[in-house]
């Protein structure tokens, strides 16, 4: 029984999200409904799961509205999605997750292809971006038609040609990273925007207070699995002075970042956004600014005024692709 008691220790702690025990098990503090991918009757949005990569188990969720919302082509935008969850917690069938695309492919008549990553502590990073940037891959090979196996929702249905990079949180993070890989390896497609919801990031030109830096710093290092890992690491703190030059390879032709006025990130959305339009890249970045609400309120509480004033900015700004 020693032994046993002995094996359950909690030998780390990173609120609110996970906990570690001697045993190697991993506990994870913020946990969802899993809901299953099927058809909602409300909207017409069918789902569905489709793994890309059996080495990895990475799959997606695909969302396909009524194709009565497709443009005389036939074809629709396509929208990329990645979860937060500070890396560690919730998945693509989370139920916050899938009742928000669903309402997403719905409004913005998208196919939307929401990213199952792997997760830390099984998978420090990079292994998230690793896994969204082959997501992004499959998904512009699937809408071009030429993924093995085909994906019809995709090659029937999708634009390769309007491609949108979305998340939220630490899924925001990863929609910035995989735009700049996207960059740098000349992804031959028109990725026309990316969304940016109360991103992830750190930058040490405003300051959020000793404590909630000390959060991100373990955060960080935990994370990358790395305890000496650099806090200007361009991946978390892109607005930084070293970093903020590369924005300018930003391949999107516009990007929309969202804060919360009473999000403790919201500092660094704005620096973000300040460092992107400052960087010489010729897109354009819009900022908008949610006061009175808090980090991924669109997600906490769906039916409100605010989330759906948020959600229209959205399909508004896929719209105008």
């Amino acid at each position: 029984m020693a032994s046993s008691d002995a094996s359950d220790e909690v030998t780390f702690e990173l609120l609110p999200f996970i906990r570690l025990y001697k045993s190697g098990r991993v506990e994870r503090l913020i946990v969802n409904d899993a809901v299953p991918a099927s058809l909602h009757d409300a909207s017409g949005v069918a789902s569905k799961d489709v793994t890309i990569d059996p080495a990895t188990n990475v799959s997606v969720r695909l969302y396909l509205p009524p194709i009565a919302a497709a443009a005389a082509s036939g074809k629709l935008p396509v929208v990329v999605y990645f979860h937060g969850g500070g890396f560690m917690v919730e998945s693509a069938d989370s139920a916050p997750y899938h009742r928000y695309l669903n309402a997403l492919a719905a409004c913005a008549g998208a196919v939307v292809v929401s990213v199952d990553y792997r997760r830390v502590p099984e998978h420090r990073l990079p292994a998230a971006y690793d896994d969204s940037s082959a997501a992004l891959a499959w998904t512009l090979a699937a809408a071009r038609g030429s993924a093995s196996p085909p994906e019809p929702w995709l090659a029937e249905h999708g634009d390769p040609t309007r491609v949108f990079l979305a998340g939220d949180s630490a899924g925001a993070n990863i929609a910035h990273n995989v735009a700049m890989r996207a960059a740098g390896e000349e992804l031959p497609a028109a990725i026309r925007g990316v969304l940016l919801v109360h991103p992830y990031f750190w930058d040490a030109s405003n300051t959020m207070g000793p404590e909630l830096e000390e959060r991100i710093r373990r955060e960080w290092r935990f994370m990358t699995g790395n305890p000496d890992a650099a806090m200007d690491d361009p991946r978390l703190s892109p607005a930084s002075a070293g970093a903020a030059p590369a924005l300018a390879r930003m391949p999107a032709e516009r990007v929309l970042v969202a804060v919360a006025g009473e999000d403790f990130l919201a500092a660094k959305g704005r620096a973000y956004h300040a460092a992107l339009v400052g960087s010489g890249w010729r897109g354009k970045a819009e900022l908008v600014e949610t006061t009175g609400e808090d980090h991924v309120f669109h997600l906490r509480k769906p039916g409100s005024e605010a989330a759906q004033r948020l959600m229209d900015r959205v399909v508004d700004f896929i719209a105008r692709a």
